[in-house]
């Protein structure tokens, strides 16, 4: 893989590009101090804006690394403020895979912007990153985020029991991914 970081993507409705500190109070507001956003995810409610903030220092001193792909999720007719992230939760050079994952605000769900996210960002990766493999998961209890991996062309891998931990505790996982050659 050749990694070049984060850079901005532009699709016909969406801005994805790098999050900065002075994102901290939409992050909080638009989705992570949700608990219906968060009730699938890895990571905790976020408790105040404080939270946000520290988080978004840690990604933004991230950025100096090449291998990192973090993404706010900006709707062009929204303003500049994110509604969201997408970004490669894990990156594996021995394979040339990255596995993503992603969250968007309650108020623009079911509105294919999630799905044309993914489909810009996977389209980045295989063709600017030169990616072999890119997977994703979800719970089954959360079918609409399995969905959004269907709808990018990813393919059921299968389910694996017990696998995982969310918010919601032990969970499964249903797996899903794309290979460059099925393009």
């Amino acid at each position: 893989m050749t990694h070049c970081g984060t850079q901005s993507i532009e699709t016909d409705r969406l801005l994805l590009r790098r999050f900065s500190i002075d994102d901290a109070e939409a992050m909080y507001s638009n989705w992570a101090s949700d608990p219906e956003v968060t009730k699938y995810l890895t990571w905790p409610t976020h408790t105040g804006v404080d939270v946000s903030k520290a988080l978004l220092e840690d990604w933004v001193s991230s950025y100096a690394q090449e291998n990192y792909y973090q993404w706010a999720i900006v709707l062009k007719e929204h303003g500049s403020d994110p509604i969201g992230s997408i970004s490669a939760v894990r990156v594996d050079d021995d394979v040339s895979m990255v596995h993503i994952g992603y969250c968007l605000g309650k108020n623009w769900w079911r509105q294919g912007i999630m799905s044309e996210a993914l489909k810009a960002v996977m389209t980045f990766f295989f063709e600017k990153v030169g990616v072999n493999r890119i997977e994703s998961r979800h719970d089954p209890r959360n079918p609409h985020s399995g969905m959004v991996m269907k709808k990018c062309g990813m393919k059921y891998e299968g389910t694996m029991r017990s696998s995982d931990r969310n918010n919601q505790g032990i969970c499964d996982a249903c797996w899903y991914a794309l290979l460059s050659s099925e393009r």
